[in-house]
């Protein structure tokens, strides 16, 4: 019980950050390492601002700080904070982003070129199986190439001539991953592409 409650911040942090990415979730073992790693980080900051505290208390006294209760509810909060924090870092490529200016990297911190792809708004055709295709824009995509469903609102087909035509009295459609065989993202406003 006592090794859960020590790990339980890490947990938390990691449910936080796994739930707030589109990272897939790793194994047991690999979630309980990334736990005790988080954990690490979040006691650290603890006996931080715990230390922070008592400076700040020879001054001005509001709680006593002690090791029992008062340090599990800091812990448990800078838990929280942490993996709202990494969980922005992680979708906005900001650590990498800076890695990759310095140049020890040039990976970026989403978990797949899909993932990437889809963050700079664009209008997409969808090219199906059978060679048919699907335009409009993507109001929700799927997190893996390989499950999920493409949400495409407007949508309009693509005949083989190249013109598009409308598809009416339908705002979205809803399309399963496993039909598409690739995705072109598209330059410019709409009435400049199909013309």
């Amino acid at each position: 019980m006592e090794l859960l409650l020590f790990l339980l911040p890490g947990f938390v942090a990691a449910a936080i950050f796994y739930s707030l990415t589109s990272y897939p979730k790793p194994s047991q073992f690999e979630r309980v390492i990334q736990a005790l790693i988080f954990t690490l980080f979040i006691k650290a900051t603890v006996i931080i601002t715990g230390y922070l505290f008592i400076k700040t208390g020879n001054f001005n006294s509001i709680e006593e700080w002690n090791r029992g209760t008062l340090s599990f509810i800091s812990s448990i909060a800078i838990a929280v904070i942490f993996g709202l924090v990494l969980s922005y870092l992680a979708n906005n490529d900001t650590i990498h982003k800076w890695l990759r200016c310095i140049g020890i990297t040039k990976e970026t911190s989403f978990p797949s070129e899909w993932f990437s792809s889809f963050l700079k708004p664009a209008f997409v055709i969808l090219h199906f199986n059978d060679g048919s295709r699907l335009y409009g824009w993507p109001a929700e995509w799927p997190s893996e190439p390989t499950k999920g469903h493409f949400s495409i609102v407007d949508p309009s087909w693509i005949s083989k001539e190249g013109k598009e035509e409308r598809i009416t009295g339908v705002s979205n459609i809803l399309i399963d991953v496993k039909d598409v065989r690739w995705v072109e993202f598209l330059e410019g406003p709409k009435e400049n592409q199909n013309g």
